[in-house]
């Protein structure tokens, strides 16, 4: 077998892409995007219909400007997760504007708009996760989410404070990120890593271990990789999401793949408890200056990446 196949046996994949074809071809139980992925896939040619879709539903829409602009754009979110979920057979991971990662009322209410878009379309809401960044807006925005059965993936996610406090609210999904971990590190140290010595493994498998020896159900999913060796480190864990490139690198290779992770040897370790209470979050993730820094740059880029899709979507009218 392969990599791709050996992983499968291990691990739940997930295709980190909004490109349909790549999804065609690696098989992935479930898929998730974001306004990065969102806004490339939109710019392609194969895909242009999608937006020219949404844009031509709202020709005769009373709406106008900023609103009118906000419609669309969800549009066009739900009608890429429909086609993806044409694909996979598990759930598609929709991310709510990044602009509202302080504003728990605003993701809630965004989160309601999403799942009554889909639930219109025919689409259940257990094939959805709303995506939400891991601050404790949105995390608390979360718990309120999920008592409603709207389940949520947890992104942008770089330290233990923020997964307990996840596991602590009852989200369903986190997606710990694990290559922006290695970048702030190379760049912090000057150093590379490789294998188990990569911080963002460590960061994954720390958090895995966590939630396995104190029995929480929230589900782990590594994303953000820079190579192949940070995904065989993490063989074993609830589920990795991963862009085509390494997939294909995965379908390539033939050398023997083992767990890394175990929930069993996780319950046998000696971890201690992490407070997960407003000021100790606030306090955790202030003293880890790379958590902090990842998940404010990550909020900047995505809400970045929404204005240039809102301005695509303003030269479509």
């Amino acid at each position: 077998m392969n990599q791709l196949e050996q992983l499968k046996q291990h691990t739940i994949v997930v295709a980190d892409t909004g490109d349909f074809e790549a999804m065609k071809a690696y098989k992935p139980r479930d898929a998730t995007t974001n306004p990065s992925l969102i806004l490339q896939a939109s710019q392609k040619p194969e895909y242009k219909s999608l937006v020219d879709q949404a844009v031509a539903e709202h020709k005769s829409s009373p709406l106008s400007g900023a609103a009118k602009i906000e419609s669309i754009m969800d549009r066009i979110l739900i009608l890429f997760g429909v086609e993806i979920l044409k694909i996979v057979p598990g759930r598609v991971s929709t991310e709510v504007d990044a602009r509202l990662s302080f504003d728990i009322q605003g993701n809630v209410d965004k989160a309601r708009h999403l799942i009554a878009a889909y639930e219109k379309q025919g689409i259940p809401r257990e094939r959805v996760l709303i995506k939400i960044a891991s601050t404790w807006e949105g995390i608390k925005a979360a718990e309120i989410l999920q008592k409603e059965s709207i389940n949520c993936n947890l992104t942008l996610l770089f330290s233990l404070a923020q997964a307990v406090a996840c596991a602590e609210g009852g989200i369903k999904l986190i997606s710990p990120f694990v290559g922006r971990i290695l970048d702030w590190f190379k760049k912090s140290t000057g150093q590379d890593y490789a294998g188990a010595e990569d911080p963002g493994v460590q960061s994954v498998t720390q958090i895995y271990n966590y939630y396995k020896h104190f029995g929480h159900s929230t589900e782990v999913m590594g994303a953000s990789f820079r190579n192949k060796g940070e995904i065989t480190e993490l063989c074993g864990c609830d589920l990795l999401t991963i862009s085509p490139a390494l997939l294909g690198e995965l379908q390539s290779a033939e050398e023997p793949i083992t767990p890394k992770l175990n929930a069993a040897h996780a319950r046998s370790l000696q971890i201690e408890r992490v407070p997960c209470d407003e000021k100790s979050f606030r306090w955790l993730l202030n003293e880890d200056a790379m958590a902090t820094e990842k998940t404010a740059e990550g909020i900047r880029n995505f809400a970045k990446d929404i204005v240039k899709l809102e301005k695509l979507i303003e030269s479509c009218l």
